[in-house]
């Protein structure tokens, strides 16, 4: 099924984990990915799972944390496939741990990843979509934002700020065809999940969770994909400024 064909997307983490099944799922609807990730190696290695498989995707390299090179790797994908009309803001970055343990250093650090991220990636396609009178924009933040997860103060706060700059662009840019959304995914199977959850005892946390969701198994990172995919394609033109859950109904909060 080709529903994105002539669309370009720019997928942000798409090295690894939910980033790349995003990007393969893109590609396989007929999109051109640019895959941006500040591990290159990881990007072009889900560049060759996507051309193998006869998408089109081009790894590209940036820091999410610094304007300038988030504009240069946009001028770099345009470049290659012309207007950024899809954006995925995917990358992040977490550790659990007490908010009375945190340091400023890392409050800092979670801050530029999970919500100046979303914000520079945003603003580096935004001019382009308003021109084209089109532009779909879908930013990954977490169950954390909507009701909250102890390990994650600082993390949350972002989370919940990425969900509250989607609603309020997508008032301000429906005018110009443009969606915005959000997908908040539960625990996800990734190996960010496993390093935040390192030792035995987040073993015990990854097993509490577990039993905790109604359908008893993980997230994984196609189940993100789907739902990305279902808002970067036509089927979703209506719908604007909504946050959809992927937990497997860990959560139901309205």
């Amino acid at each position: 099924m080709s529903l994105l064909a002539g669309r370009v997307a720019f997928v942000t983490g798409a090295g690894s984990g939910i980033g790349r099944a995003i990007a393969r799922r893109l590609a396989a609807d007929g999109a051109q990915v640019a895959l941006a990730d500040i591990n290159l190696e990881g990007a072009r290695e889900t560049e060759a799972l996507i051309r193998d498989n006869g998408g089109d995707a081009a790894a590209v390299q940036v820091d999410v944390t610094q304007l300038d090179a988030v504009r240069q790797a946009v001028n770099n994908a345009r470049s290659a496939y012309g207007p950024i009309g899809i954006l995925v803001n995917n990358a992040g970055w977490d550790r659990l741990e007490p908010f009375t343990r945190n340091t400023p250093e890392l409050w800092d650090r979670l801050i530029d990843i999970n919500l100046k991220g979303p914000i520079y990636c945003t603003r580096a396609v935004v001019d382009d979509m308003i021109t084209a009178g089109y532009g779909k924009i879908i930013s990954i933040s977490s169950d954390a934002a909507r009701v909250g997860s102890s390990g994650e103060a600082v993390y949350a706060a972002c989370k919940g700020g990425v969900i509250s700059f989607a609603k309020t662009l997508a008032r301000e840019l429906a005018r110009y065809k443009i969606n915005v959304n959000v997908v908040c995914p539960g625990p996800t199977d990734t190996r960010l999940l496993q390093e935040v959850t390192e030792g035995e005892t987040g073993a015990q946390v990854i097993a509490a969770m577990t039993r905790a969701i109604p359908f008893r198994r993980l997230g994984t990172p196609d189940d993100i994909a789907a739902a990305v995919a279902f808002f970067a394609s036509p089927q979703a033109d209506f719908i604007t400024g909504q946050v959809l859950s992927v937990s497997g109904g860990l959560t139901m909060a309205g």
